[in-house]
Order: C-alpha cells, then structure tokens, then sequence
C-alpha cells in the first residue's frame, strides 16, 4: 500500500505541473475533445478525430477515459504513418487505433495503479503496469493524469498505442508454439472461421499440450475421416465473444462453441479451465483473445478414447462441481 501511496502521489504531482503549465487545460465545463484542443499539444490526435469521424463520440454523455498521445508521440511513428493513416481509404486502421486509446467509464489514476488493465472501445485489452514509480500502459509512459473533462478524464501518453492486427490464427503462428493446434484447425477447415469478424475467446493448448496425449492420437485426428471429432475437440476450446481473464475466473463455467461447458475453478492458486492450467492470458487478437492452456481439453463423449479411468473420475468431479455449487444435482 505504501508503494501504491508514492505511486499515486507521484502521478499527481505529474498532473499538477501539467495543469499549471497550460492555462484552461482541463477544465470540467469542457468536453473531451473540447478539452484536448484547448491544451494546445493535441493537434495531430483532434486532426485524427475528425478524419475518422469520431470527434461526436468523444463529444458525447460517455464518460470516457481517454489515453491521449500528444503531437510529439505521434512524431514517434515512422515516417509517412500519421499520413497514411489519415488518407480516406485507411479509415478504418485509423479507428482501430484511436478506439484502442478509449476506455468506456471514468478510470481515474488511483483505478488504473491497482488494476491489470482495462477493456477498450476497439474490444481489445490494454495492459497497465508500475516500475520504479513509473505508469505505463503497454509501451506507452504516462506522462500526466486525472485531467477532468464534462464527459470523462484523460490521461496523457508518450506513445502511440498501437492494437494486435493480426487475427488470432496470425498471433498463433507468430508465437511459434501452436504449431500443432494449427495444424489441426487447418486440417478441421476452421482456419477461416478464427481469421474471420468473430470475436472469439480461445483457450489455445501449446505444442507441449498436444505432446501430452497419447501416442498416435494427434496423426488420427489428423486424417480425413475424424474430421468430425476433430471439430468438436478444437470448439471445445472456444467461446463467443471476447472473454478477458478476470471475467473468466468470475465464472465456474463457460460454454463453448462445441455447445458443451468447461470447468473454470482456481486449484492451488492456479487459474484451470476443466484440467488445463491457464499459463498465460489476455493476449490481444484483433478478433479475440488468447488463453494458453497446458492441457488439451477433451470433449466429454471423446475423453474415454484417450483417457484413463483416473482421469474420467477426475473430469467428472471436476465437471460435477461447479454444477452441484449452482444447485443443479441432477446435472
């Protein structure tokens, strides 16, 4: 708590010094847009605003958190970026990134010191972290905070932020650990469905994961008859929607897309969807979201095939409980 204290009172300082070096520079009768103008060191963001028209958004009841770059973050960029994106036909790049700037709600400085991160207007998550009483969010270091505007707050920033745009088949294969998982959503002829709109939340088993199975299995499920249980394995390991990991672990099950639930509990402090250890989270698709898992989860009408009688008892426990703790005994 101490450490917060000096955090939060060093972002305050910083936010102070801003506001006394900018006459009118947040004042709450002004909105956001209205606000970041006046400041005098938004141009090339207001500029930004209005090619991708949503200066009325920003404008609008909110409230809103806003994660401003100034002119000299943008000056970052490479060369020619700011003028690319501002052409018409890059329009929906430029939205992309300014909405990734946008949290939905007031989130003053003392509520992203004790938070992990935040969910944007672009849907994806930015990640907040505290060093050497420095806030960054993602690559980006704050530089003042808690600037009041009639419809929300602003926080200034030294970077651009930039989203995931590649789709969540993109981010595996750069990760160079789903090697097997690819293979097997190509071969399902579902690399289409989680490179296409979605959003999806996929629980992402590694190539270590895949290992784990019995020898064999992998190359049957590879061939073109078990294509229909392959299927129904790989949905059994995505969800609808973007499920970030705190709202995963507020829930003791999810349905999947396999129309079946998986298991979600915490086991000596480890976050675990049915068996499978949850070794990473919240990694930005620009159509989802990635959870790695440790453990490949088998659909209950295919786990006998490759399963131990141990393990048939412990998925049934496993799956048992979270029902009997909703008070569905008969499920």
């Amino acid at each position: 708590m101490k450490n917060v204290g000096r955090v939060l009172g060093a972002m305050v300082a910083v936010a102070m010094v801003a506001s006394s070096a900018q006459a009118g520079y947040g004042s709450k009768k002004q909105d956001i847009v209205d606000t970041a103008i006046a400041a005098g060191n938004f141009t090339t963001l207001a500029a930004a605003l209005t090619e991708a028209d949503l200066v009325g958004a920003l404008q609008g009841k909110g409230p809103f958190t806003v994660f401003a770059p100034t002119d000299d973050a943008f000056a970052k960029l490479p060369q020619g970026t700011v003028e690319s994106l501002l052409k018409p036909e890059n329009r929906d790049q430029l939205v992309a990134i300014l909405t990734y700037h946008v949290v939905p709600g007031r989130l003053d400085a003392s509520g992203v010191v004790q938070s992990a991160g935040a969910q944007t207007l672009n849907g994806q998550q930015l990640k907040f972290s505290v060093k050497d009483g420095n806030v960054s969010i993602g690559d980006a270091l704050v530089t003042a905070t808690d600037i009041g505007a009639s419809n929300g707050i602003i926080h200034v920033v030294d970077t651009v932020l930039l989203p995931e745009s590649e789709t969540i088949v993109g981010v595996a294969a750069k990760a160079g650990t789903f090697h097997t998982l690819l293979a097997a959503v190509q071969a399902a002829g579902l690399d289409g469905v989680l490179a296409g709109d979605g959003p999806f939340t996929v629980f992402a088993p590694t190539d270590a994961a895949f290992a784990k199975l019995p020898a064999g299995t992998v190359e049957s499920l590879l061939k073109e008859e078990n294509v229909g249980k392959l299927q129904s394995i790989l949905k059994y390991h995505v969800v609808s929607g973007r499920t970030f990991s705190s709202d995963v672990l507020k829930q003791t099950s999810i349905r999947t897309l396999a129309g079946m639930d998986v298991a979600v509990s915490m086991k000596d402090g480890v976050a675990r969807v049915n068996k499978s250890a949850l070794v990473a989270t919240d990694i930005n698709a620009s159509n989802g979201v990635i959870h790695v898992i440790d453990t490949v989860m088998l659909p209950p009408e295919q786990h006998s095939s490759v399963a131990t009688p141990a393990d048939l008892i412990e998925m049934a426990m496993e799956r048992g409980a979270p029902l009997c703790s909703q008070g569905n005994a008969a499920g």
